[in-house]
Order: structure tokens, then C-alpha cells, then sequence
């Protein structure tokens, strides 16, 4: 019987499968469409810091981004990211 997958144990079919170049080209077209069609939802800042904090939740189980570990304020690390975004 005749396999689908190549001697790495992947699928040679699919979006998964194509590069990462072809992948970001396919999924910058339909952002763009999107946009021009106008379904395209566009985050509003307190959306996209929401959406960042429950991100932060949910890698770090619940845990606070201040924690022991890392060491420094969540306003130091929130204000180091903003620098860095410059």
C-alpha cells in the first residue's frame, strides 16, 4: 500500500507543508482581501492588551508576569516592551 507521507514522516500535501515564505504569502492575500472587503477586525489598544494579557495567563499558568523567577515589576517589564517596539 502506497504511502502519502515522505521518509521524514511528514505530509508532502497541505499549507502546513509549504514553506514558511509560501505559507506568509497565501496569509498576507487574505488578510488583504479582508481588508478590502472590510470584514477584517482591527484591535482597538485595550483589545490587543486584553487579548496580550490573557496570552501571558495562558503560557505562564496563571501566573503573574512579575513573578520571582524573572525578578522586576510588571510596569518595568511592560515599559521595556514598549521601548523595544520603537
Amino acid at each position: 500500500m502506497a504511502s502519502t507521507k515522505s521518509g521524514g514522516g511528514q505530509s508532502k500535501r497541505g499549507f502546513a507543508s509549504m514553506d514558511e515564505d509560501k505559507q506568509r504569502e497565501i496569509a498576507s492575500k487574505g488578510g488583504k482581501a479582508a481588508h478590502e472587503k472590510g470584514t477584517a477586525h482591527e484591535f482597538t489598544s485595550a483589545e490587543a492588551r486584553e487579548a496580550g494579557r490573557k496570552g501571558g495567563e495562558a503560557s505562564h499558568g496563571g501566573r503573574s508576569s512579575g513573578s520571582a523567577s524573572r525578578g522586576g515589576s510588571s510596569a518595568a517589564h511592560a515599559k521595556s516592551g514598549s521601548q523595544s517596539h520603537k
